[in-house]
């Protein structure tokens, strides 16, 4: 984590139980960690959009959800950065553990009927969200969090390879790129943890245009939000396919992916 030789600024002195590699209030008065805010753009932005079109599409609300869940986690992490307060980071970390619940329940009920709910999963996930939302207020060790996110995870992981191994192999490139990018964003998640002081100091040497490059923190939400956001795609991939949709994922600008259904044809 970041040495304490972090300037002051709008928001006082940090009550959270982190603070990252990034020095504080260098960038702007107002915002604490500028770029680990302004890299939850890509958790905000893009999900916001991609609800919108699949409540256009008249998919299931648990889609939107998912959707709108990352997009609160990265509304959460915009403040827990801009702020570096204790309650923006439960703000930040509380929605990460319920988002993922959402994401869990998606990909293990992708083979029922159309908009049917079951409540063992649910039920299980509240238990869950529940309870670790209270370990957490009582016990604020951040190592506690991170488990259980990862417990999550773990689970997403297994699903999805199961089924692109299995029940349908020709996603297996939309599900390993997926996985790829968030994997590369825990790694640039560890580096700027463990390597923090040498990066703190090759930045008082490099031009700060280059400096920034070694805001390893932000990549993390850069690839960890791509890699969730293509994660949604590919959920949605599975679901549309088995219930005989015409799911086409389409690229806007030719750079950014986007999920669509095709209208069915006239027999």
């Amino acid at each position: 984590m970041a040495p304490s030789i972090d300037r002051q600024g709008y928001w006082g002195r940090p009550t959270s139980t982190l603070d990252w590699c990034e020095e504080n209030y260098v960038v702007s008065f107002y915002i604490a960690e500028y770029w680990n805010t302004v890299s939850n753009l890509i958790m905000i932005l893009p999900p916001i959009c991609g609800a919108i079109q699949t409540f256009r599409d008249g998919l299931e609300t648990r889609y939107i959800c998912s959707f709108l869940g990352l997009a609160a986690v990265g509304i959460g992490s915009w403040c827990f950065h801009m702020t570096l307060l204790y309650e923006m980071q439960l703000l930040d970390e509380l929605p990460m553990i319920y988002s993922t619940c959402v994401f869990v329940y998606c990909l293990y009920e992708c083979f029922k009927q159309e908009n049917t709910i079951n409540f063992f999963p649910i039920v299980l996930l509240l238990i869950f969200s529940v309870s670790v939302t209270l370990v957490y207020l009582h016990w604020k060790e951040p190592v506690f969090h991170q488990v259980m996110y990862g417990v999550l995870v773990a689970c997403l992981v297994m699903r999805s390879i199961f089924i692109v191994t299995w029940v349908y192999p020709w996603l297996r490139v939309l599900c390993y790129i997926s996985l790829g990018v968030f994997l590369l964003g825990f790694v640039l998640w560890n580096i700027d943890n463990v390597f923090c002081d040498s990066l703190r100091a090759s930045r008082q040497s490099l031009p700060p245009g280059v400096g920034v490059v070694t805001q390893f923190h932000a990549w993390w939400h850069i690839f960890t939000g791509l890699g969730s956001y293509l994660h949604i795609l590919l959920s949605l991939q599975i679901r549309s396919t088995y219930l005989k949709y015409r799911p086409n994922v389409k690229f806007l600008c030719g750079v950014w992916p986007t999920f669509h259904i095709e209208p069915q044809k006239k027999s």
